[in-house]
Order: structure tokens, then C-alpha cells, then sequence
């Protein structure tokens, strides 16, 4: 069964895929949200489609206070519209931590900067999504 994370951002959509057993996640790619073509909800339904996910799960930025503040709002907004697009399952997960795992990840990889930033972020964005995916894929086992 494969899964597909996301990691909503203001700018990416940071995306992850499992393997088809539903026991590793692994980075993907990064979406671009400012004025993209085709757009952000596009995108992602084609990558449901080309790799043939049965669900789709989603990261929620719960404050440390364990609140819901204006970015988690948002990407409820952003779930809701998703939901509206496909029949696909979308389910959500506490994202707390999810960025720093994924840089510290990056950085103990060793993995070297390159001269474009904006690819760099996009690195950090799936990998934050490859993180939320495993805890997801973890939990369920």
C-alpha cells in the first residue's frame, strides 16, 4: 500500500512516497505553491495517480502548546480543498519536529549544499515530508 505525505508550506509542498509494503518513506519532491502551473492541487493528484497511492497523509503544525495557530489553520483549509478534489483518504498527523528531523538528517548525511538555495529548501521540504510519512508508517505497525 503505498502512501503519499505532504508538508504544506507557504511557498513548497514538501512530498514523500512509501514503498509499495507501506515500511519506508523516502523524500520525492517538493512542490512550488506562489503561482504555480500546473497548480499545487494538480501536481499532487498526479503524483497520487502516477504511483498509484491509496491514501494521502498530511502534516499539521501543532504549536508546541499542542494548539492549532494560523498555519495549521491554513493547512486545514488546504486538507479541505484537497478532500473536495479526490476520493483518496486524506488523513492528517501531528508535523511537530518534522523540519529540524529532517535537517539534522540532511546534515548528518553529509549532503552538500548546492549553489541554489531554493533546491536546497526543496530538499528540506521532502525530507520533512519523508519524516512525517515514517512517523505515520511507523505508528501503524
Amino acid at each position: 500500500m503505498r502512501v503519499l505525505a505532504l508538508d504544506v508550506g507557504d511557498r513548497r509542498i514538501g512530498v514523500a512516497l512509501s514503498d509499495p509494503t507501506g515500511l519506508l518513506a523516502t523524500p520525492l519532491t517538493a512542490v512550488d505553491r506562489l503561482g504555480a502551473q500546473p497548480s499545487e492541487f494538480d501536481e499532487i493528484l498526479r503524483l497520487a495517480q502516477e504511483y498509484e497511492v491509496e491514501s494521502i497523509v498530511v502534516g499539521i503544525p501543532v504549536t508546541l502548546a499542542g494548539k492549532l495557530g494560523r498555519q495549521a489553520r491554513q493547512v486545514r483549509d488546504f486538507i479541505k480543498e484537497l478532500s473536495d478534489l479526490t476520493d483518496l483518504p486524506v488523513e492528517t498527523v501531528d508535523e511537530r519536529y518534522s523540519t529540524v528531523q529532517a535537517q539534522r538528517m540532511l546534515n548528518e548525511s553529509e549532503r552538500r549544499p548546492s549553489r541554489n538555495r531554493n533546491r536546497d529548501r526543496g530538499h528540506l521540504d521532502a525530507a520533512a515530508a519523508a519524516v512525517i510519512l515514517q512517523s505515520y508508517l511507523d505508528s501503524r505497525r
